[in-house]
């Protein structure tokens, strides 16, 4: 993950409400898989694009492809799509393109960012009702796998996800194919705010080092 990642949460405490729904903003922060050679759509475009049409309903990167193809010109646009110097036409990357790179992209670094973007829009504690102080935040910690990703040669992909009671996806990582859960878990935490936090996750979670892990890294967090 690059080391820009790291700065995510920086711009979260003084990001306004239109910064915050700006996902623009933390897409930059994606490495592009891609060599220098033959970049003929920028990175940023792709993902926005890319994000828009699972937004609309896209479920495969096939759909997300032909919907991008489809995008009319005022869209591609609002993209960020550039246009070309002569004809003043946006041309829309081919699905196979579009597919390529989804499939190379760095898949931590893109869920650090849409996980930081979250963030971002979750209310501050002054811009909603006060919680009282017995009442800490609640996160829970669980692992997931994605349908549809089991081929021939390889095993599904499990990801391990940090949500907040509010249905808030705040964090998400990929859980490496020989391992399970539990190396994940602190990698995972480590990307979110979790002062005054009950963290809750499954039988699997029932660890020593996880428990002291949770105590020493803010004194008020509690696991369970």
């Amino acid at each position: 993950m690059p080391a820009g990642l790291g700065n995510l949460a920086l711009p979260n405490l003084c990001a306004t409400t239109q910064d915050a729904a700006d996902l623009r903003r933390f897409l930059v922060w994606v490495p592009d898989p891609r060599g220098l050679r033959g970049r003929r759509y920028p990175l940023l475009p792709l993902l926005c694009a890319a994000a828009a049409a699972v937004l609309t309903g896209a479920r495969s990167l096939i759909a997300i492809g032909e919907l991008i193809g489809d995008a009319p010109q005022p869209v591609l646009g609002v993209l960020g799509f550039p246009a070309g110097p002569f004809t003043g036409i946006r041309p829309a990357p081919h699905a196979a393109t579009v597919r390529r790179l989804l499939q190379r992209v760095d898949g931590d670094a893109l869920d650090a960012a849409i996980g930081a973007y979250l963030q971002a829009r979750t209310p501050r504690p002054e811009e909603s009702e006060p919680p009282s102080k017995s009442a800490p935040r609640a996160i829970a910690v669980d692992g997931k796998t994605v349908r549809g990703s089991r081929t021939a040669t390889t095993t599904a992909v499990q990801l391990l996800a940090a949500m907040d009671h509010h249905g808030v996806v705040l964090a998400q990582r990929q859980v490496a194919s020989k391992s399970n859960e539990i190396p994940s878990f602190q990698p995972l935490l480590d990307t979110i705010n979790v002062e005054n936090t009950v963290l809750t996750g499954d039988a699997l979670h029932t660890q020593h080092s996880h428990g002291a892990y949770s105590a020493d890294a803010v004194p008020t967090t509690w696991p369970s």
